[in-house]
């Protein structure tokens, strides 16, 4: 089957159905999934020229149906993505953690076990992170010191006290001087 698009049409219905597909509820919020300004985004809606490229970026980053994205035809997602799961992403901009959006990851390619899974953007490397867990354990974390987070290498030492590292410094403290939000399960780099 050939099909041929007029992308100088069909703007308006393919963004209303990528704001279900992300399930964001505004324009304003899908602009910022995609990392646009809402002028953009409301150029293409008010021409109701088609955004092919966001319409893909959505795929991408959802698992709907590309299909159903571009033409409404057929199901939002396609029933045989158990292999898939869709995980949240966030990035750190200057000490804070920032939603970014959500991306679908091949069961395949993650850890088994997960309980509360997210990915950290950072330095152009994607960081699979657990929030759930019991204990804190030898190796690196999202942190957060004094409000502001970063990745940190945590090792124990005796008496409830750990080393802090990256690479420009360490310190010991003890554990409860720092606030851990979950820990490093798999690092994806080169993401660009």
């Amino acid at each position: 089957m050939f099909m041929n698009l007029d992308l100088d049409k069909g703007g308006r219905a393919a963004i209303e159905r990528m704001i279900d597909a992300y399930g964001c509820g505004t324009k304003t919020a899908l602009a910022e999934l995609l990392g646009i300004s809402k002028g953009t985004l409301s150029n293409r809606y008010l021409r109701d020229t088609f955004p092919a490229d966001y319409v893909i970026q959505c795929a991408l980053e959802t698992g709907a149906s590309l299909n159903w994205l571009a033409t409404g035809e057929g199901a939002m997602f396609d029933t045989l993505q158990t292999d898939l799961i869709k995980v949240a992403k966030r990035k750190i901009i200057n000490g804070k953690v920032y939603e970014a959006s959500y991306i679908m990851l091949d069961k395949a390619f993650i850890p088994n076990n997960l309980i509360d899974p997210f990915l950290l953007e950072d330095d152009e490397q994607l960081y699979l992170i657990e929030s759930s867990y019991s204990e804190l354990n030898e190796g690196e974390w999202l942190v957060s010191i004094n409000k502001k987070y970063s990745l940190r290498r945590i090792n124990l030492l005796p008496k409830n006290k750990i080393v802090v590292s990256n690479k420009d410094s360490s310190f010991e403290c003890e554990t409860g001087d720092i606030e851990t939000i979950g820990y490093v399960k798999s690092i994806y780099k080169n993401i660009r």
